[in-house]
């Protein structure tokens, strides 16, 4: 299940992959401490100041080191589909789907829990890549603050042009400037450390927060207090999802790389640095981190860079929600949407205008709402925190089934991951009422579509193919007296690789006539992140001039049904693509009959079925080559 990414490279290659790590997985950890130390210091026990930011450091630390390199590093990392990650990399190895062997025999799966906790946890991260844009964006803009408080009121505004334009930018690609990710974020950690280094000068004493004792001490407090205070601790760890759903472009060895020698030392050092200015400036109420530069031309740089970590950061976001949605469609659970790939050698680089939409809308919104990052900081922490406490039971239930680890080894260890989440879940809790109900109102809503279009893609599966015609009586059909064969070459989209599409039947009962050569064409997207190009096409003669041809694909792969019949024209079945007639259902959904959903969920799916990209278009078929027919459903 896990084998080493990057096993023959050299170590030049390695360090440019641990170079494009640091533009692409660390942009969001990066930028917390643009506000993490802040909201520490505006969610503190009653103590004293010493005492308190020393416990404040140790807790960010700790943190830093069991979440960061110790759960995500060391074991989940581990866990990887054939080198990619990610939820629904958890979702595959759950299911234990991790070879491209087709399961045509499963028939209806169903929703298991399992199931259905990935699906939130999927979910939750569209909230995260509402709120991480707009907070990142809107913590640095506030860096104007700290130049000058005459740019207060332009602070939202600011914001708001730079998310525009970040959005706007996204339909032409990230691989011009991806090209500066990496050497943009390397400066960034480089001033993250130098302006921590600068400032532990000036109070050295604050490397005892090194020890846990300090952090224990300060959680010996009442509950309220200590949940408001580690639901600002929480912030520093935001962004460690992402070392492990990137882990496909960079692998494992580069990105751990990137953490230890760079990502982790820069930013220990910032946070160190804040807490001895505070020590040292106890008068101080300025924003720490803008304050750590000298006023002036340095701290006008400093918001400038900040700015644009930002940006990078909000990027990783944006490009995870499209590589996110392209999975769910090709394993079924979204509605099939218009995709654009940005470059030609780089299938991984994609733009999805409709989730691109939803994102600008959601994060300008977010930013002219919450107004400032102390206000969305109260919105954030909830989808962070929930998704870490999935990821850590999938990762035991991998453990179990696929690793096959002993109970009393992954129990314990997971265990210790799980309380760890739960108690920072929890002391977010209090965030409800101040915000935090908005991430989760996003992922109820995502999780309502994924979960209805699932059931009712398997509804409308069961309806189409339940009483299906064999392929002895369709060749008995073709066979027939009352049916003319005419010229041509007739394919037809089917779902199952042993169905008969009803679109076939439907065209002989009308028309008494069949094409000479005919393909059985089914698509399937298998759990597995890739298939290679001499798997994907399986050829079979069912007679009397009808062929079933399956072409099978990865999650992070899109079906190209013009390739596909070229090689099915190599392998010897007599047809020309370009002159191809495709048949395709149309569905017209109906409610008020029996299926097994709710009301609202027929009326959803009745919705989302409408406004779906049409299957021909998802295939990029031509559309003069296409015939619909049209096929009532009542669910």
């Amino acid at each position: 299940m896990s084998k080493p990414a990057t096993p023959s490279l050299s170590p030049s290659a390695k360090a440019g992959l641990s170079l494009g790590a640091l533009g692409v997985v660390f942009g969001d950890i990066g930028t917390s401490p643009l506000y993490t130390m802040k909201e520490c210091m505006a969610h503190l026990p009653p103590t004293g100041q010493t005492a308190a930011v020393l416990g404040v450091l140790s807790l960010i630390f700790w943190s830093l080191i069991l979440i960061v390199s110790v759960k995500y590093i060391w074991f989940v990392m581990h866990a990887d589909n054939h080198g990619e990650g990610g939820i629904f990399a958890l979702l595959a190895l759950i299911h234990g789907r991790t070879t491209g062997t087709p399961d045509i025999s499963r028939g209806r799966r169903g929703l298991g829990p399992a199931v259905i906790m990935i699906l939130v946890g999927a979910a939750l991260l569209y909230g995260d890549g509402i709120i991480t844009p707009a907070i990142s964006v809107l913590g640095a803009a506030e860096g104007f603050n700290a130049i000058s408080p005459a740019f207060t009121p332009y602070v939202v505004p600011i914001a708001c042009v730079i998310l525009a334009f970040l959005f706007w930018f996204q339909h032409k690609g990230t691989r011009s400037i991806g090209r500066i990710f990496g050497p943009v974020m390397l400066l960034w950690f480089v001033t993250l450390a130098g302006l921590g280094v600068w400032h532990l000068a000036e109070y050295p004493q604050v490397i005892r927060a090194l020890n846990p004792v300090y952090g224990l001490a300060l959680l010996d407090h009442a509950p309220v207090q200590v949940a408001s205070l580690l639901g600002a601790v929480v912030l520093a760890i935001t962004g460690a999802e992402a070392l492990y759903a990137d882990m496909g472009h960079f692998g494992r060895r580069p990105i751990a790389l990137a953490w230890y020698c760079v990502a982790f030392p820069g930013l220990v050092l910032n946070y160190f640095g804040q807490g001895a200015f505070i020590l040292s400036h106890p008068e101080s109420t300025d924003n720490p981190f803008f304050a750590l530069a000298p006023a002036g031309f340095a701290r006008f740089a400093l918001t400038g860079l900040s700015i644009v970590a930002a940006v990078i950061a909000s990027q990783a976001l944006i490009s995870g929600a499209f590589s996110l949605t392209r999975q769910a469609i090709q394993l079924g659970y979204f509605p099939r949407l218009k995709i654009n790939y940005t470059n030609a050698e780089h299938s991984g680089q994609i733009y999805v205008p409709f989730v691109n939409r939803l994102l600008a809308i959601g994060a300008i919104v977010t930013v002219i709402y919450f107004g400032s990052s102390d206000r969305l900081a109260s919105a954030y922490g909830i989808a962070v925190t929930g998704t870490m406490v999935i990821t850590t039971i999938a990762y035991y239930l991998v453990a179990r089934r696929n690793r096959k680890w002993p109970l009393l080894l992954a129990a314990p260890v997971c265990g210790i991951f799980l309380i760890i989440d739960l108690a920072f879940f929890s002391s977010n809790a209090h965030k409800l009422t101040d915000g935090g109900w908005f991430p989760l109102a996003i992922g109820a809503g995502v999780l309502a579509v994924m979960h209805t279009w699932k059931i009712g893609r398997e509804e409308i599966f069961r309806r189409v193919y339940g009483n299906n015609v064999t392929e002895a009586e369709l060749t008995s059909i073709a066979r027939s007296q009352h049916v003319t064969r005419v010229n041509g070459v007739a394919v037809f989209m089917v779902g199952s690789p042993q169905g008969t599409p009803i679109a076939l039947l439907h065209h002989v009962k009308s028309n008494r006539c069949l094409h000479k050569t005919v393909v059985l064409l089914s698509i399937l997207t298998e759990e597995v992140p890739t298939i290679p190009e001499d798997e994907q096409l399986t050829l079979r003669e069912i007679g009397e001039g009808i062929w079933r041809v399956t072409g099978r694909y990865g999650y992070m792969q899109s079906p190209n049904v013009g390739d596909l019949l070229e090689r099915t024209k190599i392998a010897g079945v007599p047809i020309n693509p370009q002159s191809a007639t495709y048949f395709f259902n149309r569905e017209m959904i109906i409610t008020g009959g029996n299926a097994r959903m709710w009301e609202w969920q027929k009326n959803l799916y009745g919705v989302l079925s409408r406004n779906a990209r049409p299957a021909k278009d998802y295939y990029q078929i031509t559309p003069s080559q296409i015939i619909e027919i049209g096929l009532p459903l009542q669910l």
